[in-house]
């Protein structure tokens, strides 16, 4: 019963080992009740500062985007693109359009990603249009009291020709009522765009607005939200990014939507994607996640309302990043003054070694060209880096194969003494200076440089649709060949747990090869885990990234001839391993003939 009950408490272990990591992390965040105030300097068109005071604006934030009370049919893609007026948008790494109609910035996609790994495959599309089946797009405007301020459907006059690094475009809006809107875009060599917000008054009174920023998108186009990477509403906010909170909660309860502390930035991430708006340095801003019905989701940023007096002009400098979340870029965005942009990546509790694995991989992806062949180089330095901690380990283990036949005398002799029995074995731990417990330091220290390199693999897009050989085209997808099916020559689709690929059959080969290396001393119940072990791994891995399988296949050949290395080193371990085969199987023989 004690052996049944230590079997079934060693899996339940292992599992938990497996798939527990980073379990349990929540999100916290709390109502925001803050009403700021804040003085802006207006300019005459001469250039002459002109003091104008904070004040407020009464109304609602409902600006014009919300999603209708009941599902409308939605609208297809080619005709929104085709419909009215369009700025062309078109820079180093991003191609689309602005629609003049609200000022919306509804159409980019990424030059240098591609949605799947077939060549003929489209480019990743980040914006799509109000209605669409993969609506997300961000839009500029303002609130106003007693001026007739744009609109969502407001019909802007474009000038600029193409939006592009070197050439700006600007929007103009004039209310017929002595104010002129004006919304100057640029574009980086990368994904960041910059929305400057005018406002000129040539009316005989002051009027008071608000500038603000949206991002409205769908969540049904949005990836995953797993427990170990976040998808969804994102945030800079006081001293700290926030991974939340989740699309489910945000419908909910409203109030999850609150933000509170400086906004730093904000908006919404998927696995490899980010969308976010980033206020102007020193500004005072409130930002808010809000549902808006039927999987429609806004995240709005408001500056501080302020009065243009008659003859000045008053603008607020807003930008967008719309794009791909390279680290590279995202840490230069950061030291840029973008505060904490490079965290927009949810590396998690293995930052402190999930990012130098990451630097690693890349400079030696730079180095060889394939992202396997940087894996592989990455577990070899890895077990270079660790081949002292092995020596020690085994020369450990050699410790503990002479001193068998002492501790065996000593379990005899206080047999009925547990107490005893253990002060015994401690002292003589301490006599012969064996440390029993530095077997397990090397596993120790490759559990959290596993799960790093886990982290790594999903979340690194520098990593995504990178090949190997052969079949391997992505090394951060699971392997796609299926044993069963014969690799799909077979007309049969294989359940997801029978889906096992060839380099997890390898996973489970080797790591059985390396146990059976294991010149330690096991009772019965340890040598039935060890023997079920690799088998269940081969199973629990196969789903994972095939970049992950690479590098634990790679690990454990490499642990083979690290062993065999040491066996040689060690020459006792050899004999007393071989002692201890020769025996089982002569015990074995003795049960089949009784």
């Amino acid at each position: 019963m004690d052996n049944q009950r230590n079997l079934l408490l060693a899996v339940v272990l292992c599992g938990l080992m497996l798939v527990g990591w980073e379990a349990g992390m929540s999100y916290f965040y709390p109502d925001r009740n803050v009403t700021p105030t804040e003085e802006v300097v207006a300019t005459a068109p001469d250039g002459t500062a002109v003091s104008a005071p904070a004040t407020t604006v009464a109304g609602s934030t409902d600006l014009g985007d919300s999603a209708a009370p009941v599902a409308a049919q939605p609208v297809d893609l080619d005709s929104a693109l085709n419909a009215g007026e369009r700025i062309t948008i078109d820079s180093p790494e991003v191609l689309g359009t602005i629609n003049t109609v609200g000022a919306r910035l509804d159409d980019i996609t990424l030059k240098t990603h591609r949605q799947t790994v077939d060549k003929d495959s489209d480019n990743v599309r980040i914006f799509s249009p109000k209605g669409t089946d993969e609506q997300h797009y961000a839009r500029f405007g303002w609130l106003g009291e007693g001026v007739n301020v744009p609109q969502a459907d407001t019909l802007w006059q474009a000038s600029g020709g193409t939006l592009t690094q070197d050439n700006p475009v600007t929007l103009r809006h004039d209310n017929g009522e002595g104010q002129l809107f004006t919304i100057e875009f640029a574009i980086d060599e990368h994904y960041m765009i910059t929305a400057k917000q005018t406002v000129a008054n040539t009316g005989a009174g002051p009027i008071v607005v608000r500038p603000y920023g949206l991002i409205d998108r769908t969540s049904s186009s949005a990836s995953d939200d797993l427990f170990n990477v976040h998808s969804g509403p994102i945030g800079n906010f006081g001293d700290a990014v926030q991974f939340g909170p989740d699309y489910d909660d945000l419908a909910e309860d409203s109030n999850e939507g609150k933000t509170e502390g400086r906004v730093h930035w904000i908006g919404f991430t998927d696995v490899y994607w980010l969308s976010a708006l980033i206020p102007a340095e020193g500004s005072d801003t409130d930002a808010t996640f809000r549902s808006q019905g039927n999987d429609i989701f806004r995240a709005d940023m408001f500056y501080q309302p302020f009065t243009v007096a008659p003859g000045t002009q008053v603008a607020r400098t807003t930008q967008l990043f719309a794009g791909a979340k390279e680290t590279a870029v995202l840490d230069a965005y950061e030291d840029a003054g973008v505060d904490k942009f490079g965290k927009s990546v949810d590396w998690g509790w293995f930052e402190i070694i999930a990012w130098p694995i990451w630097w690693l991989l890349t400079h030696l992806f730079a180095l060889v060209g394939n992202f396997g062949l940087a894996i592989i180089g990455l577990t070899v330095l890895i077990r270079l880096v660790l081949f002292p901690i092995a020596q020690k380990q085994f020369a450990s283990m050699a410790a503990m194969k002479a001193i068998q036949p002492k501790m065996k005398a000593i379990q005899e002799r206080y047999k009925d003494d547990k107490q005893k029995q253990q002060q015994e074995i401690m002292a003589l731990y301490k006599k012969e200076k064996v440390n029993p417990l530095a077997g397990c330091l090397p596993i120790l220290i490759q559990i959290p440089i596993f799960f790093a390199l886990y982290k790594v693999l999903i979340l690194a897009i520098e990593m995504r649709h990178q090949p190997f050989v052969l079949w391997l085209k992505d090394l951060s997808a699971p392997d796609p060949a299926t044993i069963l099916n014969l690799f799909g020559y077979l007309p049969f689709e294989v359940p997801s747990l029978l889906a096992i690929g060839p380099l997890a059959i390898l996973l489970g080969v080797t790591m059985w090869l390396t146990f059976k290396m294991n010149p330690t001393a096991m009772d019965p119940i340890q040598q039935q885990i060890f023997n079920i072990m690799p088998w269940m791994l081969m199973f629990v891995m196969a789903p994972f990234a095939a970049g992950l399988l690479l590098y634990w296949v790679t690990n454990n050949v490499l642990t083979l001839a690290q062993q065999t290395y040491l066996y040689s080193k060690h020459p006792q371990l050899r004999a007393a391993a071989e002692k201890e085969k020769a025996d089982k199987a002569a015990a074995a023989a003795r049960e089949v003939k009784e």
